[in-house]
């Protein structure tokens, strides 16, 4: 099937802290657009762990230009590609300025705006069949070893920084209040598509 063409939006990145709901979405559209998913910071990560024979929780262990690489490979693509729904941490915060790039970030916060740190967890234990011990190193670890490198790199170490600043993103969808049917209606509102 030829890709749908959705006016003035050539790409569309989803970001979402680990268990978020941000593959979910990510999927959703791909699919009902005819668009290719590109999950590349799993692809990313996963070529480096093998190479490096690091732990998943080990982001602090990654060499910095290693980081730099993929993100330089990341803003050509956002610049350069069309149809594509770019699912990283980061797509986001990368595509900043990019011309028709639609920007999507998940979130998973209570009436409050509390990270819902434990049903995060519980998505990832059902998900990828974890114990709980293993998706809390995951989800509390891994997130803490991302955030200190990337703030680190790209926020001249300013401890405030976070790449789910909303100011980054042109919509935000909350999957605590919204099941995955909804999130992707909210999506399609928002780009203007209806299926």
């Amino acid at each position: 099937m030829n890709p749908i063409e959705v006016p003035g939006i050539r790409l569309i990145t989803v970001s979402g802290r680990i268990a978020s709901g941000s593959t979910t979405l990510a999927k959703k559209i791909a699919h009902s657009l005819h668009w290719r998913h590109i999950e590349g910071g799993e692809i990313f990560w996963e070529a480096v762990r093998a190479r490096l024979a690091l732990a998943p929780k080990d982001t602090s262990l990654r060499p910095d230009e290693e980081d730099a690489a993929f993100d330089a490979s990341l803003k050509e693509l956002l610049k350069t590609q069309e149809h594509i729904v770019v699912e990283t941490k980061l797509a986001g915060f990368n595509a900043e300025g990019v011309a028709n790039v639609f920007k999507i970030l998940v979130l998973c916060n209570d009436e409050n705006g509390e990270d819902q740190t434990n049903i995060r967890i519980d998505r990832l234990v059902n998900r990828e069949h974890l114990s709980i011990e293993e998706a809390k190193e995951e989800v509390l670890t891994r997130e803490k070893n991302d955030i200190e490198k990337w703030r680190k790199l790209y926020a001249e170490g300013n401890d405030e920084w976070v790449y789910w600043d909303k100011k980054y993103y042109d919509l935000v969808i909350n999957t605590y209040t919204h099941d995955p049917d909804t999130s992707v209606q909210l999506a399609f509102d928002a780009i203007g598509y209806k299926p």
